[in-house]
């Protein structure tokens, strides 16, 4: 069995330590420590940080393969510093039966750069109408746990409800794309100001806050789990709040992009802007950074959606929603809540793996950086400052709102059960 050991790394952004790996398990954390028979990692003050996991990933196989495959999306994954990621079911057949995740997780366990969780269908094919074999595809060797139509709301209220009963049997989560699908038809951007200069149909916020606030209560009237996923709005972040004062069992996510960019950017009808839940206003983007400071929102998920060229370099109204996100999505976290203080690098790693982990239920990721813990890790260096280049990532497609964009931080080194994927920034 290999030893490596990793000298003079910031556990969690503490004082430098050094970590011995041994296999695939942490052997020992301290100082001083023997480098004897150990291939050596020079950290020099670098970050260590459990491996990051991802709840919301498109992976897009099978089925859309010249978007991204499992290896492709999951070599993009390792760049970023994920260990672990989530395949959402909006495939081609959809991930709604035990012999579909099933492909998909056998695929994640070919790929060898990344573990890959398979989320189920709530209802078959992602039409809203019956639900899918939910514990089927729980009882599966993939063994799923959290289930979303995400793409597609679950607009139906007893559908929604029976989910939530459903899965509540065996500790799994609904994951809700929330959006009301009535207010939202021919929408292309945010409803507000911006979308009224330029003449395009407007997304209102309240077509999101409508759903989740349904959700949360029928979630605290089931006694079950439900997951928001890519929450994007100030009056969601004050719904979620109040679900969560009154103990209703529910978690939320926000992507990097929603932290960051704001609805401005379509002024300049660039495609690569275009995503669902739309981009918001300044005012929504400080709201979100302070909800997940202060825990109102309980998670980063990068809602990595890869598309081919030309599904992006088309007109505005024609082309597809979604940006790619796996491969810039810490270096979003460290410029929006790192460096203006709202987060150290132990709430990132909270944000970032620990509770995306616990919420997906992903066994041996999310774990302390300790001796006898599986040894998924990754290794960041905060100092450094790059310009972002598509033509660089591992996913196969290019669609990042971020080219050209200085960002700070990159991933020199990322370890899966204790072999490393990512060294000195490029795929092992």
């Amino acid at each position: 069995m290999s030893k490596i050991l990793i000298r003079g790394a910031k556990v969690l952004g503490g004082e430098p330590q050094d970590v011995l790996i041994d296999g695939e398990t942490i052997a020992e954390v301290g100082t001083g420590l023997s480098a004897e028979g150990a291939t050596v990692v020079e950290a020099g003050g670098q970050i260590l940080l459990p491996g990051l996991v991802d709840l919301h990933t498109h992976l897009r196989e099978p089925g859309r393969e010249d978007s991204e495959t499992v290896l492709t999306g999951t070599r993009a994954a390792a760049s970023g510093g994920y260990t672990s990621v989530f395949a959402m079911a909006n495939t081609h057949p959809v991930a709604d039966t035990a012999g579909v995740v099933e492909q998909v997780w056998r695929l994640g366990k070919e790929s060898g750069y990344c573990d890959v969780q398979p989320i189920g269908a709530v209802t078959v094919g992602l039409e809203g109408e019956k639900l899918a074999e939910l514990g089927a595809m729980h009882d599966s060797a993939a063994g799923v746990t959290v289930f979303s139509d995400d793409g597609k709301c679950v607009d139906d209220a007893v559908i929604m409800r029976r989910a939530l009963e459903y899965v509540k049997a065996f500790g799994g989560v609904v994951a809700q794309h929330a959006q009301e699908p009535r207010l939202t038809e021919g929408a292309q951007m945010n409803e507000g100001i911006v979308s009224a200069e330029l003449g395009l149909g407007g997304w209102p916020a309240v077509a999101e806050e409508s759903i989740i606030a349904r959700d949360v209560l029928l979630a605290e009237h089931v006694g079950s789990r439900v997951h928001i996923c890519h929450l994007s709005t100030a009056g969601s972040v004050e719904i979620v709040r109040w679900a969560k004062s009154r103990g209703i069992d529910v978690t939320a996510e926000v992507t990097p992009h929603h932290l960051l960019l704001t609805d401005e950017l379509v002024r300049s009808y660039n495609p690569v802007y275009k995503v669902n839940p739309p981009l918001r206003t300044e005012k929504d983007v400080l709201a979100l950074r302070e909800a997940l400071a202060d825990g109102t929102i309980d998670i980063v998920a990068t809602d990595h959606a890869p598309h081919p060229h030309e599904d992006k370099d088309c007109e505005w109204a024609a082309a597809a929603m979604g940006m790619v996100g796996l491969e810039t999505a810490l270096s979003v976290v460290q410029q929006t809540m790192v460096e203006t203080g709202l987060l150290d690098w132990a709430g990132v790693a909270d944000r970032m793996s620990f509770a995306p982990a616990r919420i997906g239920r992903a066994t041996g990721h999310g774990r302390p950086v300790s001796a006898g813990e599986p040894a998924n890790l990754t290794l960041v260096d905060p100092a450094y400052r790059g310009v972002v280049d598509p033509a660089d990532f591992a996913s196969r497609s290019r669609n990042t709102p971020y080219e050209g964009r200085e960002l700070p931080g990159r991933v020199t080194h990322t370890f899966l059960r204790g072999r490393a994927t990512v060294v000195d920034g490029k795929l092992a």
